[in-house]
């Protein structure tokens, strides 16, 4: 039977590559110069370090900016963590590498694939969605819905059989 994998897999390789050319540019910057203002990426943890929450924003700024050229999405990336103050003056944001899809936004593509009233079934298989049909022609048009819809995630289609 003819199925596809709905995943969230950034490539964590275009990812190091945007921190390291973060890390290099606040090397270079002339406002960057003599602050402690600093990106490390640990798994898939990315930590920002600055004087001041104004230079974790602009750090962030550049950080962004270099995951854009680097074709990679944004939404990646969790800012919800708050900034803390670590001592002193100096502050750290925490941000989080997303990977896999989470159970709510599982159940929301579950329901626009039920919604679209294609001879298909979708089941949730750990942080992927598996969704399979007996006609590969309908499995593209789930596709080209997923695709359309507003789900707020950047989903990839793998093992399509």
């Amino acid at each position: 039977m003819p199925s596809f994998d709905a995943v969230l897999e950034p490539n964590l390789v275009e990812v190091k590559n945007a921190v390291d050319q973060t890390a290099k540019e606040i090397g270079t910057r002339f406002d960057f110069k003599g602050s402690s203002a600093r990106t490390e990426l640990k798994d898939k943890e990315l930590t920002v370090w600055s004087d001041s929450e104004f230079q974790i924003g602009q750090v962030m700024d550049i950080l962004l900016a270099k995951l854009t050229k680097r074709g990679v999405d944004v939404r990646f990336i969790d800012r919800s963590a708050k900034i803390e103050k670590i001592g002193g003056d100096k502050v750290k944001q925490l941000l989080v590498v997303k990977n896999g899809i989470d159970s709510d936004t599982a159940k929301k593509i579950q329901q626009i694939v039920k919604q679209s009233k294609l001879k298909v079934q979708a089941a949730i298989q750990g942080d992927q969605l598996r969704v399979s049909g007996k006609n590969k022609d309908d499995l593209q048009a789930v596709m080209q819905t997923l695709r359309g819809s507003n789900i707020g995630i950047d989903m990839q289609f793998t093992n399509y059989r």
